[in-house]
């Protein structure tokens, strides 16, 4: 019996498969980190800048941040610039291990320059980054790729363990605020969705009173997502409810993300969704793409001949 368990243990963290999940992942991520640093340009001095709002990172154990070495305006202009290249890097796979560390290294300086403007979609695209630095994940799907074998969309076989990480991160996230929310008045009463439907400032539209006033679709609206999140945690691992409780999980974020300014979380939170991806689908929809792109270039090419043709035709020497 030992032996069995140590032998699931090996398979589960350290079997092999193809990295085509793990190019999907970095290349939604790349494009995550892309609009996330867009997102920090406006007011970047005065959020993170010594002159301002908050003149000096807050001191922290066991915290770091390459802005208490470079404390100024220069620098912070510099590591945006950095953040920026390194994720359009990522999201391209070129030097993919260097542009996800730099991605890591620069998310965090950030978020602890200035802790105060960031929430939990930002924290979570920082334990997303380190998955990504510490896995192969230019092994798919990246211009390495291409260097490597002469084919963008190629992909190599290697351990899962990146995307076992990512998978328990799931079910941790979802697990731990199930029982977070199950401490709180609102959420034991029912209330708590109608709650935050009645903030105005977060909203990016106005609910109907009607739908915030009943007491029964508030307990309905509060203790369906309850549901959802602890289904979403546990049978997550199960594989034929995996798609039902991954799509309740696309609803549920999506009804989030459309109603309510909270950053992105659930953007952040799909990206991690893409560890459940099969290898195999994830392989023929990389396949679909490619031969989508190789027409679609074939076809500008023609065109291009075509028109070329047509301008020589039209020159005054026909030639």
């Amino acid at each position: 019996m030992t032996g069995d368990a140590v032998r699931l243990w090996r398979r589960f963290w350290f079997s092999e498969d193809s990295a085509y999940p793990l190019g999907f992942i970095r290349i939604a991520f790349g494009l995550l980190m892309i609009v996330w640093t867009l997102s920090l340009y406006p007011g970047l001095y005065d959020r993170f800048g010594p002159a301002g709002v908050v003149p000096k990172a807050p001191d922290a154990d066991f915290t770091w941040s390459v802005f208490r070495l470079f404390p100024s305006d220069s620098a912070v202009l510099v590591g945006w610039v950095v953040l920026l290249v390194a994720s359009i890097a990522l999201t391209l796979g070129w030097r993919s291990r260097l542009a996800a560390v730099l991605v890591f290294v620069m998310i965090v300086s950030f978020e602890r320059r200035n802790p105060f403007v960031m929430n939990a979609g930002d924290v979570l695209l920082r334990v997303e980054a380190l998955f990504i630095a510490l896995s192969a994940s230019g092994a798919a799907l990246s211009l390495d790729q291409r260097r490597r074998t002469g084919s963008f969309w190629s992909a190599e076989r290697r351990r899962v363990w990146p995307i076992r990480l990512m998978q328990i991160q799931v079910s941790v996230i979802y697990l731990s605020t199930v029982v977070a929310k199950l401490h709180g008045e609102t959420w034991q009463a029912g209330t708590a969705v109608a709650y935050s439907l009645r903030q105005n400032d977060l909203l990016f539209f106005s609910i109907p009173r009607w739908l915030t006033d009943s007491l029964l679709i508030s307990n309905v609206m509060s203790w369906s997502t309850l549901l959802i999140e602890l289904a979403i945690g546990l049978l997550v691992w199960n594989r034929r409810a995996r798609p039902w409780v991954l799509a309740a999980g696309v609803v549920l974020h999506l009804c989030i993300f459309v109603s309510m300014s909270i950053g992105l979380f659930s953007l952040a939170m799909f990206v991690l969704y893409l560890a459940f991806l099969p290898s195999d689908r994830a392989e023929t929809i990389a396949h679909r793409i490619a031969a989508l792109t190789t027409r679609r270039g074939h076809s500008g090419r023609h065109a291009k001949r075509r028109a070329d043709d047509l301008t020589r035709s039209l020159s005054p020497s026909g030639s």
